[in-house]
């Protein structure tokens, strides 16, 4: 079926008469992939842990590396992917992982990465392809899979690792533009393609200009707002994938988007691009699997996580006490300072808290979002965010931000110093790829006694306002909006009703909904009591009220693969009534994941 849709794509177009056996052409391959890299990971290590497996990524302590300022690529590979487990998935006792739901069975084989450039882009991509060695040669299945958030290139071996490998799928990852390529300018040094420290050669991100002082980072920096591109990047990953398997299995080849089986998968950003991708006419997709998208789809109720992003930073921390959440120390005084500036109304602290949730309730903002919103409060998330997406939206260099923010290093005192060694070796393994963590800080034009409400009201009015800045900042978002997926291609929408980061009103829904008036086949599971962190189910109080996304993605790859293989159906539109665990083991009762 999907060569027949080729060729018919193909004849449309006129590019070819006839192709029933033509492969897809990988023109410019050698420009296209640089800085190729293989290893080899069995008996100790494997391809889904490291050799950690599920005891050791439950260690609190990343594994720790031998010379703390020269570590090898090994340790960086192991403490990379004990990271990026531990960022996305609930791996605490109690939670299901390995036992209920996932997979954590050691897999042996092969790993191939490189650096992807698109055409006309600044800075290169990573991309990284997981070949087991028990790859089904029948079946021919490949994963494409986007980091979520602005993770490094392992940023979804939780989300597409875990079902793909054990199952004998290759897996290919891209970081889409994103990652923990950081680059210390005090220093002149970047990364390489192993991931180490390095001044020479072929970097995976250095800024123009590459001199300053602080820390420039890709996904803000790069001048070339990948977000606009994430589509992109996921289908040269998945041309990666190919173009390797040609190379490293002769007997069986070729590979191409006729013979073999490509599903895209991601969650919140990576959710975001597979839909993007899911755009292109080509048909090289079998399908897609979006987990809690943040995706900015044409129609009512859509809003760019800037947008509602700058809103939160502003107002929710003065809001959520009115729904139970414990004040944040200094709230009063913020709270005054915000109707001072004319922002919030009341001359008492409950009238600002009353103003302040009425005006996010008014813009679409649902008592459930606003509660889990407050994990992104409480971890300064909202600004982190969009302080880098400012950047990376405006296309600003690292000393040019339009609300006058950088990133540094920072003293206890909060004064501003560089970065040590062994700060900087560890920045490729650890960091999320948006600071602040990892020992680099977001530093504020502004004094401590501001209370940061300068910059936020900078941020915000880059949204709200006219200004050169603005336009600059909002064209930029408007690059990153949606389109339709292509017509006849199978998208399963898995999103939480409680995600405070990326509100399914804002978000999933928006797009679910314009999908579906233009007859594009996509089904929408919305699981009740999901919020948008697995990895916080390790906390109690978060474990009692809330359920992992994950298994819901699981099951709807394993739906979609059933439905390709001609052995079941694509899952049916459900509201998913799901049942808090409230300190209990999670159970399938819990999950109530449904039937059809």
């Amino acid at each position: 079926m999907k060569t027949l849709q080729y060729c018919a794509f193909l004849a449309s177009t006129l590019v070819l008469a006839s192709c029933a056996s033509q492969p897809v052409s990988h023109q410019g391959a050698a420009a296209m992939f640089s800085q190729p890299q293989s290893s080899e990971h069995r008996g100790q290590d494997d391809l889904l842990s490291a050799g950690l497996g599920l005891a050791g990524l439950q260690v609190m302590l990343p594994p720790a590396f031998a010379d703390a300022e020269h570590p090898t690529s090994a340790e960086l590979r192991k403490r990379a992917l004990w990271s990026n487990w531990r960022g996305i998935a609930d791996l605490a006792p109690g939670g299901g992982y390995g036992s209920l739901y996932g997979s954590l069975e050691s897999v042996p084989g092969r790993e191939f990465s490189a650096f992807a450039t698109l055409p006309g882009a600044k800075q290169p991509h990573r991309v990284l392809l997981q070949l087991p060695d028990q790859f089904d040669a029948h079946k021919r299945c490949v994963l494409v899979a986007p980091s979520s958030g602005s993770r490094g290139v392992y940023g979804a071996i939780a989300v597409a690792g875990a079902w793909g490998l054990p199952r004998g799928c290759a897996v290919v990852y891209t970081d889409k533009g994103t990652g923990s390529d950081y680059y210390d300018l005090d220093a002149g040094l970047g990364f390489d393609a192993n991931g180490q420290v390095a001044g020479e050669g072929a970097l995976a991100f250095k800024p123009e200009p590459a001199s300053g002082s602080g820390v420039a980072y890709k996904h803000a920096h790069s001048l070339d707002n990948p977000e606009a591109d994430w589509g992109k990047h996921v289908k040269q990953a998945a041309e990666f994938a190919l173009s390797t398997l040609n190379t490293q299995l002769p007997q069986q080849a070729p590979f191409t988007f006729e013979n073999t089986r490509v599903i895209a998968v991601g969650i919140s950003n990576g959710g975001g691009a597979v839909l993007r991708a899911a755009e292109d006419e080509t048909p090289w997709l079998d399908a897609v699997v979006a987990g809690e998208p943040n995706i900015l789809a044409s129609g009512h109720g859509a809003r760019s996580l800037y947008d509602y992003g700058t809103e939160a930073a502003l107002l929710m921390p003065c809001a959520l006490p009115l729904l139970g959440i414990p004040a944040a120390p200094g709230l009063e005084l913020k709270c005054a300072e915000l109707a001072k500036r004319g922002v919030l109304a009341g001359d008492t602290l409950q009238a600002q808290q009353q103003d302040a949730l009425a005006k996010l309730h008014a813009t679409g903002w649902t008592d459930a979002a606003l509660r889990a919103g407050a994990i992104s409060v409480g971890f300064d998330l909202w600004r982190a965010v969009t302080v880098g997406y400012a950047s990376a939206y405006g296309r600003y260099t690292h000393s040019a931000h339009p609300c006058g923010y950088r990133y540094a290093a920072m003293n206890p005192d909060f004064s501003v110093r560089a970065a040590t060694a062994a700060e900087r070796a560890a920045w490729w393994s650890d960091a999320s790829g948006i600071p602040p963590g990892n020992g680099v800080n977001i530093i504020d034009a502004q004094p401590i006694t501001d209370m940061g409400l300068t910059g936020l009201q900078c941020l915000r009015a880059l949204w709200t306002q006219d200004s050169a800045d603005a336009q600059r900042v909002k064209k930029g978002i408007e690059e990153t909006r949606s389109q339709l997926p292509r017509a006849g291609l199978p998208v399963v929408v898995v999103h939480g009703t409680d995600d405070g980061l990326v509100p399914q009103a804002f978000s999933s829904l928006p797009y679910v909904t314009m999908a579906k008036a233009a007859g594009r086949d996509v089904r929408y599971w919305q699981v009740r009591h999901a919020q948008h962190f697995d990895a916080f189910l390790g906390l109690p109080h978060m474990a009692a009220a809330y359920l992992p996304l994950l298994p819901y993605v699981y099951e709807a790859l394993s739906r979609v693969d059933a439905y390709l293989d001609q052995q079941g159906a694509l899952p049916s539109d459900a509201t998913i009534n799901t049942v808090p665990r409230m300190g209990q083991p999670l159970t399938a009762e819990h999950l109530a994941i449904p039937n059809g």
